[in-house]
C-alpha cells in the first residue's frame, strides 16, 4: 500500500506538471488550426519545397506536423492524397522531416520545463528536418534511389483517415481527453517500469550497453534510463521523467540540454516509426539515418559546449 501511495503521488505530479504545459498550448494550436492560420503557413513555404525535390504540397503536410504533430501531418496527407504523387524518396523525406520536427508548441514547451532552451532546441529540430531532407533528397536523385512510386489513394477510405479528420469542438475534446488519460496511464506504467529496472538491475545493464555509445556522444550516464524512455516511447515521457530526475538529482544545465536534444531529435522511434511505415517510407532513411544523424549532432554538441559556461546559459530555459 506505501508503495501504491507512492506511486499515485509521483504520477499525479508528473501529469499535472505535463498538463499545465501541454493543454494551453494544444488549446492554442488547435484554435489556429481551425482559423486556417496553419494552412496560411504551409502554403507560404510550399515553394521552398521545391530546393527538397518535393510538391508544393508537402509544405502544408509538413507545417502541419510541425504545428500539430504527427497525426496533424497524417491528416493533412489524407486530405491532399488525390493531388500527390510521390516516389518512395519523396515519401521518405517528408516522413522524416515529420519526425524531426513535429507537434513543436507542445513537445518543446515540455523541453523548456525540463531544462533546455525552447528556442535552440525548436531551431536544432527543424534545422535537422531541412538539412536532413535536403541530404537525402539530393542523394537519392543523384543515385536513381528509391524512385518507385508510391500510391496514396487507399488512405481515403482507411480507419485512420476517419480518427484523424474528426472535426468539431466535441470530437476535438474527446480526442484530447483519451490523450490525456492515455498519457497519465503511460506514466504509471512507465514509473513501475523503471522500479522495476532499478531493483533488479536491468537499469545498469542498459546502461553498461549504452555506455559506448554515450561515450561517443558525450551525454552523462546519470540521465540514460530516462533518455531511453523518451527515445523509445516519446519526449513527452521522457521529458517528464528528466523534469523529475534534475528536481530530485540537480544535474547540470549541460547534462539536461543533451539529453532533451537526444530525445527531441530522436524520440517515439517504436509508434511514430511503425506508422510513418505503413505509409510507405523507408525504414533506412526514416529510422536508422535519423539516429545516425542525433548521434552525430549530440556528439558535436558535447564537444561544442563543453565547459563553457556561456555556452550552457544559453541554452537553459532562461534564455527564452
Amino acid at each position: 500500500m506505501p508503495y501504491l501511495l507512492n506511486l499515485l503521488r509521483r504520477s499525479r505530479r508528473l501529469f499535472l506538471v505535463l498538463i499545465k504545459v501541454m493543454v494551453p498550448v494544444m488549446v492554442l494550436v488547435q484554435i489556429g488550426q481551425w482559423l486556417g492560420w496553419i494552412d496560411v503557413l504551409g502554403q507560404a513555404i510550399a515553394p521552398a519545397m521545391a530546393l527538397l525535390d518535393l510538391p508544393p504540397e508537402a509544405g502544408m503536410i509538413w507545417v502541419a506536423g510541425v504545428c500539430v504533430g504527427v497525426y496533424g501531418a497524417i491528416a493533412a496527407l489524407i486530405g491532399l492524397a488525390p493531388q500527390l504523387d510521390l516516389n518512395v524518396a519523396q515519401l521518405s523525406v517528408l516522413c522524416a522531416m515529420v519526425l524531426f520536427a513535429h507537434g513543436l508548441p507542445v513537445e518543446q514547451a515540455i523541453v523548456r520545463r525540463a531544462g533546455a532552451s525552447f528556442w535552440a532546441t525548436a531551431a536544432l529540430r527543424l534545422g535537422a528536418a531541412v538539412l536532413y531532407g535536403a541530404a537525402v533528397a539530393w542523394a537519392c536523385r543523384w543515385g536513381g534511389w528509391l524512385q518507385q512510386p508510391v500510391s496514396l489513394g487507399w488512405l481515403q477510405g482507411s480507419a485512420l483517415a476517419a480518427d484523424t479528420q474528426a472535426g468539431g469542438l466535441a470530437g476535438w475534446l474527446r480526442g484530447t481527453a483519451i490523450s490525456l488519460v492515455f498519457t497519465y496511464g503511460v506514466i504509471v506504467a512507465l514509473l513501475v517500469l523503471l522500479d522495476v529496472f532499478e531493483r533488479t538491475g536491468l537499469t545498469r545493464a542498459i546502461t553498461a550497453l549504452l555506455m559506448p555509445l554515450l561515450r561517443l556522444s558525450g551525454l552523462d550516464a546519470r540521465v540514460a534510463p530516462v533518455t531511453t524512455v523518451g527515445v523509445l516511447l516519446g519526449l513527452s515521457y521522457g521529458g517528464a521523467l528528466i523534469i523529475e530526475e534534475a528536481d530530485k538529482n540537480q544535474l547540470p544545465a549541460r547534462t539536461r540540454f543533451l539529453a532533451l536534444a537526444w530525445i527531441s531529435l530522436s524520440h517515439s522511434l517504436i509508434e511514430d516509426t511503425a506508422l510513418l511505415l505503413t505509409l510507405g517510407a523507408d525504414i533506412w532513411v526514416i529510422l536508422v539515418g535519423r539516429i545516425a544523424l542525433t548521434l552525430a549532432v549530440v556528439a558535436f554538441l558535447a564537444r561544442l559546449i563543453k565547459g563553457d559556461g556561456t555556452a550552457q546559459a544559453r541554452l537553459s530555459p532562461a534564455a527564452n
